[in-house]
């Protein structure tokens, strides 16, 4: 039989265990991300400060540094945490078993509504007026190495041409390409200011509608 020492041991082993490290408890990251992202949409980054950040967040100053090392820190995580999203989000219209002119058209009305967001223009605009100072941050909002809608439409690219439903010598330009033609006429009005809110649904689709169209004319395998 095990004893009683025995059985206190194996109960605060269970309860080590059970215990998050330092800074890996998601639901607090998640916690401290979403004040970060109260305070740097109402504040901008450089008026933001962790002081700000952690009365938004209800956290100990303590508690933040223990997740994040400063609030460029944690502006990149934000912007990597949305980017992530979106292209989970847009993936998945991607691998729904639909045609391919109903999957890009999925695709596009999603990510064109994303990048047209609010937030989304809002957090382009920090990046760009902290770039020259902070040049890293910037990097890490364009690198290509993690998930992004470029890498995410280019493997489902690669695949529609090895089905041989599409006919593309280079994919990741392919992407590129359709990303633009998604957001054209509604991303460079948005981030610089001349459309002052995002567009009306009818208007996203009768963009992303047109994209598509423009799309397949040029990729579609018949014209191979």
């Amino acid at each position: 039989m095990t004893d009683v020492k025995e059985l206190e041991s194996i109960c605060a082993d269970a309860a080590q265990a059970g215990r998050r490290a330092a800074g890996e408890d998601p639901a607090k990251r998640e916690q401290i991300l979403e004040g970060a992202k109260r305070v740097f949409m109402e504040q901008g980054f450089d008026a933001a400060s962790m002081n700000d950040i952690t009365r938004a967040a209800g956290v100990s100053k303590g508690t933040i540094y223990v997740y994040f090392q400063n609030k460029e820190d944690l502006f990149a995580e934000l912007i990597e945490r949305e980017r992530t999203r979106i292209s989970e989000t847009a993936g998945h219209a991607l691998d729904a078993g639909l045609s391919v002119e109903q999957a890009l058209h999925d695709f596009g009305v999603i990510f064109c509504t994303h990048i047209s967001s609010n937030y989304t223009i809002n957090a382009m605009r920090i990046v760009i007026g902290a770039m020259s100072r902070m040049p890293a941050l910037a990097c890490s909002f364009l690198s290509s190495m993690r998930m992004n809608p470029v890498t995410v439409l280019k493997a489902y690219l690669d695949r529609q041409v090895s089905a041989s439903t599409l006919a593309i010598d280079d994919t990741e330009m392919a992407a590129r390409q359709f990303l633009e033609l998604s957001t054209v006429g509604i991303f460079k009005p948005r981030l610089f200011g001349s459309m002052a809110s995002p567009p009306p649904t009818d208007e996203i689709e009768r963009i992303v509608n047109s994209a598509v169209r423009v799309f397949l004319a040029a990729y579609g395998a018949e014209k191979a």
